[in-house]
């Protein structure tokens, strides 16, 4: 029910490495890092290798890292146990070592203080935007000559949230040995204003309104009511299941499983595989069930998964095999647009019926999938105990159930399928 853990394989590019010339005159198009483990694989001169860098540290380094590039895999291969944050890590480090090298001229391990205030001002508003911004409306993927580091410029949340994950990256090259010191850690802190702080869930009367847009959705032709299927049941896995994005990416139908509880009643249960690699088990209310049984339904699949199938929780539209249970699984970004494509659709809808819900569709169309992670978080803690959301959240550290906590599990499932509920429409 779980899918064993695959060694470290950081992506690499799938261009040739490239030549840097920073004499040559215009924006030269860029290509991603190749994050291959091996060294030598960028053909840098060797001030922006970082090879000699004016803050590489002259102890013996912890490292076997002899360039800036190395340095920097070293650090992510820590992360290979959790997707998601090394896909965020890996961006923020990629986009800093392609600025070194096609706009400032100088290596990663040659940044001091002063250059970190061009970069944070470079982060604002990347320029030349057609070497750095993507031009197309879909991410494209690094292989294709549309790729760019960025897809636009970063809000003042997002510049934070670089530096403060590059602010990391350099502590551990200091703990390492391999940098004498942090530039960034002479950074200006800025007071944060909590009180226009966006809450980043959907209180009920929001979630109704998203849930109406779904509801909403046209079911014909048949290729419409597929994707309101698919949305539907996106929507009913990020809320009852309360998943991350990328639980919803990395797991499959195989994983819902059938238990008798000790009081003689079978219960149904979804085995995540989760952050770093660890495994809990959520309550697959009666309502769930039912919504997984009309997705694949739509889907041509039968009626109740069986024990090992590999169908994905979410199935693409686009290439699918004539089997779903041989379609590959939706990635991140595939994701992330199917829930803004239908917060957008519901901030417009509420614009549409006058201005006095204008803040409302303000605050819903800035909802993302993990927005839907807190809104199931914050409606669960109305009716649960907080170790039972805890524990369907996964925010503890969860032990493998053992016979001896069944009537307790038995408890938090019943709890779980009375007092959090979606209630879509029967028909």
């Amino acid at each position: 029910m779980t899918t064993p853990t695959t060694p470290f394989t950081p992506m690499a590019a799938d261009a040739p490495p490239q030549v840097f010339d920073l004499a040559r005159p215009g924006p030269a198009p860029l290509q991603p890092i190749d994050w291959t483990d091996r060294a030598g694989t960028l053909p840098l001169p060797t001030q922006l290798s970082g090879a000699q860098g004016r803050n590489r540290a002259a102890g013996l380094a912890q490292l076997a890292a002899q360039d800036d590039r190395m340095a920097v895999l070293a650090w992510l291969a820590r992360y290979q146990d959790s997707p998601a944050t090394l896909a965020s890590y890996r961006k923020e480090a990629e986009r800093l070592l392609l600025w070194c090298m096609h706009q400032h001229g100088k290596a990663l391990s040659d940044l001091a203080h002063e250059d970190f205030l061009l970069y944070e001002r470079f982060l604002a508003d990347p320029q030349p935007a057609a070497r750095w911004v993507m031009q197309v409306a879909q991410k494209a993927a690094r292989s294709s000559p549309h790729w760019r580091p960025f897809a636009g410029p970063l809000d003042r949340a997002s510049q934070r949230q670089a530096l403060s994950i590059l602010n990391s990256l350099f502590n551990w090259l200091v703990q390492a040995g391999y940098l004498a010191g942090n530039p960034l850690a002479l950074r200006r802190r800025k007071a944060r204003v909590v009180s226009r702080q966006i809450s980043r869930f959907l209180p009920h009367e929001h979630w109704a309104q998203v849930r109406a847009t779904i509801e909403s959705l046209p079911h014909e032709p048949p290729r419409q009511a597929l994707q309101a299927a698919r949305q539907r049941w996106l929507m009913s896995l990020l809320y009852l299941a309360g998943l991350r994005i990328s639980e919803v990416c990395h797991n499959s139908m195989g994983d819902f499983y059938l238990r008798q509880g000790q009081d003689g009643r079978p219960r149904w249960w979804l085995a995540v595989r989760g952050k770093g690699d660890k495994t809990r088990s959520i309550p697959a209310t009666d309502e769930l069930m039912a919504e997984l049984l009309r997705y694949r339904q739509a889907c041509g699949l039968p009626a109740q998964p069986e024990e090992g199938e590999t169908t994905p929780l979410l199935l693409p539209l686009i290439g699918r095999p004539a089997d779903a249970r041989n379609a590959r699984a939706m990635g991140r970004s595939a994701v992330h647009a199917l829930v803004k494509d239908i917060m957008a659709l519901t901030a417009a809808r509420l614009r549409a019926q006058g201005p006095q819900h204008e803040a409302a569709a303000r605050h819903i169309e800035q909802a993302s999938a993990h927005w839907l992670r807190h809104t199931a978080g914050t409606h669960q803690s109305d009716g649960l105990d907080v170790k039972l959301v805890r524990d369907n959240l996964g925010h503890a550290n969860i032990a493998t159930t053992s016979i001896y906590l069944h009537s307790e599990d038995d408890a938090r499932h019943d709890q779980t399928s009375r007092a959090h509920r979606l209630g879509w429409k029967t028909a």
